[in-house]
This record gives structure tokens, C-alpha cells and sequence, in this order.
């Protein structure tokens, strides 16, 4: 029997675990050669396909110099050269780089970023405002800025106390936008969201012009705009950023899963100048207290400054591009299909969902999915009744075609 305690894993209904061996490119094997096509790459953060070459070299390279060093007070090369190259293609106003090891972790850095930024310069703001369906992470502060539900409620005591925004469903946006404006006139300190989707939350979708709506707002009132692009980064929207589409600049956004292509943890929140210089003192009570034992850790550094170049000099935004022209081909076989609704794209991205009576992340529609989908060699992982496919950008045609037909095989057995 294992020891091992695994994430979102309900051990007690015994379900297999499979032991991965090795990865390549969009498929994972097991030692017998088992293969699987990793169709969710394996939780959002493969982009541009398992054990890339540049990738893979630039991490052995750097075991040879320099492994860890603690980034208190200290700094290295593959830090300075990667915080460099972030300024240079983010929006303009990010200025300043933080480095942590998680999307949850980037988040917390961001929200403490903008109760310090309010709490230096002397201004009594620090409630958060949020939108509804939100998720941002696991640690407490991430909790307390998603939305509560079956992932949270047992820690109810540790969360604090949050203005909720509702989703800006198509047709609904200016309700959205109405509850922003009056949630903003009690001057909150700052309003986070996850640009043009919400991922954990079902993979929601909304326009971009809603997204650059919000921001005006917030800088119409002095609200810092906090943009969560753990997910949405590394052109999974179809570009870059998904900020890039609003044609926005947030005053602090999280990076994370696809930074380093996939292959290590790594993490930043950029931020504005101004929310630098709130920090910035001869009074040591004004430092910006946070970091991880593994701030900055070189040998992630260096496999991110990979991933910068891969995008620099090879055509990744083509691979997007047909990848989305792909997965949109895929997506219209279930046009009319009674038994699914909703179907949707952004980019790379596309969902679903499946018509049941118990619809929601507790689905008992998930587990009998997720059985299917691994017997039949793919890594689907639905969100209750919700199905989505985010695979890397190197999938090949024939994988992706297999994925959705073992999706439709799915429908017709569970």
C-alpha cells in the first residue's frame, strides 16, 4: 500500500492510481508502456509538450552552477535575466518582479502586495472584492478569494470575509459591471479575477470587452486590479496573456504552471511601480515580508528563461493558432448532441457540459468519466459535469481526434 496522500483524491473510493514512468511530447507511460495522452496537460502547466529539449538541457545546465541560494538580500543570473525578460514582454506599468513557487502562492504575494501598497501610504482600505466562481488557489488567502463551496467549506473559520462580484454571463454583463461600480464607491483595496475564464469554476468564459470594462472601472476608483493568469498565461486564451485581449494593464499579475513550460514550480507576481514604491523605505517596518525557502530557486529560473526563448525563437503562437483551429473542428462533432450543453472555446481551451441531474463538481458523473477516459489511454480529468481538453501545443492531430472519440464513447457508455 502506497504512503502517498494525493490532491482532489478521494482515496476511499479505491480508484486505481497509475504509476508514471516517463512523459514525451503530449503522452505519458508507464513502465509496462502504457500510454496516455495527457489531454488537461497534467493540470495546466505542460505547454509545450513533456521533457522539451531546450527546456531539459537549460535545467542541466544549470545543475552544474548553481542550485539554490537564498534570494533574501542575495541574487543570481537566471533570477535578474528572467525578471528582465518578464518587464519586457508583460504590460508596460510592471515594473517589479516577485518570485514564489505556486499559483496560490503568487496570489497570496499579490493580495498582501495590495494591503501593504494601502497600509504605507496611510489609506484605511483592505476588503477584496472577488467574482463569483472564482478559484485562486489552496492556501488561506487563495481560499478566501474563490468561491466557497465543496473545496473550502471545512476551513470556513480561517477565511476572511470577502465582496463578491457576480459572473458576467453573456448578456448579464451589465449587472456585472453595475455591482463593480457600487462595490468600488466603498473604496476596497483591490478586485482579483482570472481574465476572459474561469478555470476551477467550470470554465467559464466572457468577453473581453467585459474584462477592459472591469479594469476602467477599478482605475476609475482607485481599485487595484489584481489579474490571476496563473492559468491563463503561456497562450492558453490564444495569446500570451489573456490581459493582452482586453487590451488592459493590471497592477499586479500572477504567473505560474506555464512559466517554466510545465517542467519545474516557479512563480511571480509583477507589479507597478507605485505599488513598489509604497514598499520602498528607509523604515525597515515598510518591507514587503514574504518569501519561501525556494524564492527564485536558479535551476527554475533557468528552465523559465527556456520557455522565453522557445517562445522568442520558435513559432509557438502558430502552434496555438492550430491548435485552436483543431480543437474547435473536434468541439462541432457535438453540435445538436441532446445530451451536452454549452459548448465553448478560447483559445487552446474547450468545455462542456454533460446534461445530468446532479450537475456540479460532486457529480457522480466524474468518477464513472474518468474511469472510461483512463481505460481508453487519456488524462481527462471533468470537472463534475463539466468536461474540458487543454492539452500541450505539440499534441498531434491523430491524439487529439482520439481524444474526443473516447469523450463521445464516453457519452454513449456512462
Amino acid at each position: 500500500m502506497s504512503a502517498v496522500w494525493h490532491p482532489f483524491t478521494q482515496h476511499g473510493l479505491q480508484e486505481p492510481i497509475p504509476r508514471i514512468a516517463r512523459a514525451q511530447g503530449a503522452a505519458l507511460y508507464a513502465e509496462d508502456g502504457t500510454r496516455w495522452i495527457d489531454a488537461i496537460s497534467s493540470w495546466w502547466v505542460t505547454t509545450h509538450g513533456h521533457n522539451n529539449p531546450r527546456i531539459m538541457a537549460a535545467i542541466r545546465a544549470q545543475t552544474e552552477k548553481l542550485d539554490q541560494l537564498i534570494f533574501a538580500g542575495w541574487t543570481h543570473e537566471p533570477a535578474e535575466t528572467l525578471a528582465d525578460a518578464l518587464v519586457e514582454i508583460t504590460p508596460e506599468p510592471l515594473t517589479r518582479v516577485f518570485f514564489s513557487d505556486s499559483g496560490s502562492t503568487s496570489v497570496e504575494v499579490a493580495l498582501k502586495m495590495a494591503l501593504g501598497y494601502w497600509a504605507n501610504i496611510g489609506a484605511a482600505r483592505s476588503r477584496i472584492l472577488v467574482m463569483e466562481h472564482s478559484y485562486h488557489g489552496d492556501t488561506i488567502g487563495a481560499m478566501s478569494v474563490g468561491a466557497r463551496g465543496v473545496f473550502n467549506k471545512p476551513y470556513d473559520p480561517l477565511l476572511f470575509d470577502v465582496g463578491t462580484i457576480p459572473f458576467p454571463a453573456a448578456g448579464q454583463e451589465q449587472a456585472t459591471l453595475d455591482a463593480l461600480e457600487t462595490a468600488c464607491r466603498d473604496h476596497p483595496a483591490a478586485f482579483i479575477v482570472e481574465p476572459l475564464i474561469l478555470g476551477a469554476g467550470g470554465m467559464l468564459i466572457y468577453r473581453a470587452e467585459t474584462l477592459t470594462a472591469m479594469r476602467h472601472i477599478c482605475a476609475r476608483y482607485g481599485v487595484l486590479f489584481i489579474a490571476d493568469e496563473v492559468m491563463t498565461g503561456w497562450g492558453r486564451t490564444g495569446t500570451r496573456f489573456a490581459c493582452t485581449q482586453a487590451g488592459i494593464a493590471p497592477d499586479l499579475m500572477c504567473l505560474s504552471k506555464g512559466l517554466t513550460g510545465g517542467a519545474l514550480p516557479l512563480a511571480v507576481t509583477l507589479a507597478t511601480e507605485d505599488i513598489f514604491a509604497a514598499h520602498y523605505s528607509q523604515d525597515r517596518a515598510k518591507t514587503f515580508y514574504h518569501s519561501s525557502s525556494y524564492t527564485a530557486n536558479p535551476i527554475a529560473c533557468a528552465a523559465a528563461n527556456a520557455n522565453l526563448d522557445i517562445w522568442r525563437d520558435e513559432p509557438v503562437q502558430d502552434r496555438i493558432d492550430a491548435l485552436a483551429h483543431h480543437q474547435s473542428r473536434q468541439l462541432a462533432r457535438f453540435d445538436g448532441d441532446p445530451r451536452i450543453t454549452g459548448q465553448r472555446r478560447l483559445g487552446t481551451i474547450t468545455a462542456m457540459d454533460i446534461v445530468v441531474p446532479d450537475g456540479g463538481y460532486l457529480s457522480n458523473l466524474a468518477p464513472r468519466l474518468s474511469a472510461h477516459f483512463r481505460e481508453r489511454g487519456v488524462l481527462l480529468r471533468p470537472l463534475g459535469n463539466t468536461l474540458y481538453v487543454m492539452p500541450p501545443y505539440c499534441i498531434e492531430d491523430a491524439d487529439l481526434v482520439h481524444v474526443y472519440d473516447t469523450i463521445s464513447d464516453g457519452l454513449d457508455r456512462v
